[in-house]
């Protein structure tokens, strides 16, 4: 189906007021859960091998690139963000929407950041003493403390990443809140006047640093050189202008796709994430894609990721657009309860993993458990541990505090993607849109 477009190059846009808020929220909410347990399984490696899940063909492969969760986090916040904000802070750059939108985004990450600070300086002196180590880590310091607090520890050439160490992308997301208002300027200009050619070539464009980058061999974690910014300006920037590429095969307010469009989307959701497992499995065989083992990890510590696995993101983002206008296959799966509730606990999953995994290692080591079947009910526990802490960590702290801080600034307490599923009548139900505010679904940074 062509896009809608008339041949004077005058963009016949879709309409953004009345689009229907949950059409695509659920799939994308069961996409953050996959983000966030492919980064959990990428750090849970050594436990798997032992217990062998690692000697299923393919699996090590694909875990060993799962640092790519966080890439596919950057991309899904540029488009949930522009789906949700675009009509607020796009036609002009207004102070007090600016501050507001900031404030959620605050809202949205900043409880559970600033609980798992406090909780990994706990963590790193109980685990010294169990382990019986010195407690000579270069960050625990009042600088890095201070850049933490103020999201700013990933910013630079030579980021410091202590504390909790996966809050490094959170760094780069606040980085993205605060210069989003400008590129929402740019985004509603492409909407309202660029043609969805001159889009897609901009869709590459903004991708070619990224791709170039990622031919890279200098570090096989891709965060030298400015590599984390690179990262997340090229991909957060990437969703946001996937967001319009997919609005343009959505017509109008009832925000489906023609039946030839959705039918294409949903043979993509399947073959692109096949594709990246190929992708995987092919860097993970290929001997000049290995790093040297001089910077490789220590035996307790995952394997070193291949070089050029960077080169999977642009798979990934189009995943997210072909996911967003397929309705059957993946994209209802993703939508279940299960994947759905899945993605609500991610960004609780994402922060709190690897503290616990430090805990649990620092016990299994306490007590002398290195195989066996003590050893694999133990890396059980460890998975389902870390799912439990993740939703008391939603439960208690995320979502009230989001909750409370939402009202301060005069919007709906509960987000609207939680509101919706309140009010799905059964398990698999697509849930009633929520008519008076925007929905507001911010993924982890991952």
């Amino acid at each position: 189906m062509a896009p809608p477009e008339r041949a004077t190059m005058q963009v016949i846009h879709p309409p953004l007021e009345g689009f229907r808020v949950n059409v695509f929220i659920r799939q994308l909410t069961g996409i953050r859960f996959i983000a966030a347990a492919w980064v959990v399984l990428y750090h849970f490696q050594v436990p798997l091998a032992v217990v062998g899940v690692l000697s299923i063909p393919g699996v090590a492969d694909v875990l060993r690139v799962g640092r790519l969760g966080v890439d596919l986090f950057f991309a899904l916040s540029g488009f949930i963000l522009t789906h949700t904000y675009l009509t607020r802070l796009g036609p002009a750059l207004r102070g007090r929407a600016t501050v507001d939108f900031w404030w959620l985004r605050l809202a949205r990450v900043y409880p559970v950041h600033l609980v798992m600070i406090v909780i990994a300086g706990i963590a790193v002196v109980a685990q010294a003493k169990v382990s019986h180590e010195d407690l000579n880590r270069d960050w625990l310091n009042p600088i890095d403390l201070g850049k933490n607090l103020l999201l700013i520890q990933e910013w630079g050439p030579s980021p410091q990443r202590g504390w909790n160490f996966v809050a490094w992308s959170l760094s780069m997301e606040w980085l993205a809140y605060l210069l989003f208002p400008l590129l929402a300027l740019v985004i509603w200009l492409l909407y309202r006047r660029a043609a969805t050619a001159i889009i897609a070539v901009l869709w590459v464009a903004v991708l070619v640093p990224l791709v170039v980058y990622g031919l890279s061999t200098s570090d096989s974690y891709y965060t030298d050189h400015w590599g984390s910014t690179i990262r997340i300006l090229t991909e957060f920037s990437a969703g946001a202008l996937t967001y319009v590429i997919v609005r343009r095969f959505m017509p109008d307010a009832a925000a489906d796709p023609a039946a030839r469009v959705e039918r294409i989307a949903t043979w993509l959701s399947i073959l692109l994430p096949v594709l990246v497992i190929a992708g995987a499995i092919f860097l993970g065989s290929w001997s000049f894609a290995q790093p040297p083992i001089a910077i490789g990890a220590s035996g307790d510590a995952e394997p070193v990721p291949p070089y050029f696995h960077l080169l999977l993101v642009p798979l990934l983002i189009a995943w997210i657009g072909a996911l967003s206008l397929s309705r059957r296959g993946l994209a209802r799966f993703l939508s279940t309860r299960t994947l759905v509730l899945g993605g609500f606990i991610s960004y609780s999953l994402y922060m709190t993993h690897l503290v616990w995994f430090g805990l649990w290692k620092a016990g299994m080591s306490k007590a002398h458990i290195t195989s066996g079947a003590l050893y694999d009910i133990c890396a059980v526990a460890l998975v389902a541990g870390a799912l439990v802490i993740a939703w008391l960590m939603w439960r208690l702290v995320e979502e009230p505090a989001r909750e409370w801080m939402r009202t301060i600034v005069g919007v709906r307490r509960k987000p609207t993607e939680e509101a919706g599923e309140e009010l799905a009548p059964r398990a698999g139900a697509e849930p009633t849109s929520v008519p008076d505010a925007p929905t507001d679904p911010i993924p982890p940074q991952r």
